[in-house]
């Protein structure tokens, strides 16, 4: 006959070792998890133009910039009407063709362009988004259909992607000079859950 106080030891023994067991199972868990959730950025430079393009994938969600050039720019808007002594400042702003897609994250996926932050050596601001345009480009004499394009031709201040692939583009200003290196950082959530993703090392056009 086993002695009480043996077996209430025993107890207590598989007590802790079921414990230990469902503690490695949450920890082999979180770490599955931890890796399908891994950011993998990717570089791709075209062998053509030169014409650099980063892109992330975290948490089910894919972000890519590529570099839009001075005169691609400049070139795309005095052909809808701009003058280029108007266009240029935003021309010479370091743009870049910007696509944020839901491939797979656990739902919607919500943003705010004013949560997202380029990173120098120099500081951390909020890319340049389309109003802050718009405000000086209105206080010329443009043509409304030369604003309609530039407004429609921008990666959209705030937006929502359904799961399954649901993606669009535009263009994005950083606001530094040619050359410079930075990073972003996206900011957008699912189901009021905040995620980040950043990209590294972009550069502007030359």
């Amino acid at each position: 006959m086993v002695p009480i106080w043996r077996a209430q030891a025993d107890n207590r023994q598989r007590g802790a070792n079921l414990k230990n067991v469902a503690s490695s199972v949450v920890l082999v868990a979180m770490t599955l998890a931890g890796a399908a959730c891994a950011a993998q950025q990717r570089h791709h430079v075209d062998p053509e133009t030169g014409i650099e393009t980063w892109e992330l994938q975290t948490s089910g969600v894919t972000l890519s910039l590529t570099q839009i050039l001075s005169d691609q720019a400049r070139a795309f808007y005095v052909n809808r009407g701009f003058p280029v002594a108007v266009i240029d400042p935003y021309a010479t702003a370091c743009v870049f063709m910007t696509v944020l897609r839901n491939d797979a994250a656990p739902g919607s996926v919500h943003f705010r362009q004013a949560d997202w932050s380029v990173i120098t050596s120099q500081g951390t601001h909020p890319p340049v988004g389309a109003q802050e345009w718009l405000r000086g480009f209105e206080r010329g004499d443009l043509p409304r259909s030369a604003l309609i394009a530039f407004r429609w031709a921008q990666f959209p201040v705030e937006h929502t992607y359904e799961p399954g692939g649901d993606w669009n583009q535009g263009m994005l200003t950083t606001g530094l000079s040619a050359g410079a290196v930075f990073d972003l950082a996206a900011r957008w959530d699912v189901a009021g859950i905040g995620y980040e993703g950043v990209l590294k090392n972009v550069r502007c056009s030359q």
